[in-house]
This record gives C-alpha cells, sequence and structure tokens, in this order.
C-alpha cells in the first residue's frame, strides 16, 4: 500500500491529528477544507465567495497529491443556512461543471468558525 499525505503546516493538523489530504493506492481523500488563507483569516462575506474559496484550497491539496479537480468522484458540502444552496452550488459548478462528480449537501447546526458558512471535502481516484 502506498500512502502520501498532504500538509498546510497549520496548528489545527498537529492539534487535532489529520491531514489535509491522503493519498491511498489511487485515491484521494482531502479533508474539509473551509475558507481561510495562509494567516488563518476568513475568506468571502458570503456563500458563493466562501465556497470558491473553500474549493481552491481543494484544488490545490490534490495538486500536491498528484491528483486534480478532473479526478474527483465525490464531494461533500456542509452549509450552515440551506437556503444558500444555489450560491454555494453555483461555486461547486463552476468548478465541477465538465466533471459532475457524485456531490452531498447537508445543513450542519454551525462550523468550527462561526464566520464560516461552508466546508467541502472531495476524493479523487487517480488512475495509474
Amino acid at each position: 500500500m502506498s500512502r502520501q499525505t498532504v500538509t498546510s503546516d497549520t496548528e489545527w493538523e498537529a492539534h487535532v491529528g489529520y491531514s489535509r489530504a491522503v493519498a491511498v493506492d489511487g485515491q484521494v481523500h482531502v479533508a474539509g477544507a473551509t475558507p481561510v488563507d495562509d494567516d488563518g483569516e476568513v475568506v468571502g462575506d458570503g456563500p458563493y465567495e466562501q465556497t470558491k474559496a473553500a474549493l481552491e484550497i481543494v484544488d490545490g491539496a490534490l495538486d500536491e497529491a498528484g491528483a486534480g479537480v478532473a479526478d474527483v468522484v465525490r464531494t461533500r458540502l456542509y452549509v450552515t443556512d440551506i437556503d444558500d444552496y444555489d450560491a454555494v452550488g453555483r461555486a461547486h459548478g463552476e468548478v465541477f461543471a465538465d466533471v459532475r462528480p457524485a456531490s452531498t449537501m447537508v445543513e450542519v447546526s454551525r462550523l468550527v468558525d462561526e464566520e464560516f458558512c461552508v466546508e467541502v471535502e472531495a476524493t479523487a481516484v487517480v488512475s495509474d
């Protein structure tokens, strides 16, 4: 079994014990990405902008693991207000329009920071 971890070197990864992404035997699992910049500051005032920012983090993690958006087979979007589905879906659609992975959007009561309105997970499969 081959295993590669991708880290973003945030204090949370070491504290909680997780990786930004893990690639194992052709699969890349990207942990929930929230809309933050390199300094940990929230990016975006609304659901569309925050989703775009989170998806950029997902894309970067995929790239580091040797995958890309075209390899994504599954996404999960956690939103704090399901009424934001259109804005979140629009941002997701702009990235995955031609890929069309299996996707789930679920409303949650809150995320780790009260300013976040979305968190995105992804799974990709890379053929040899």
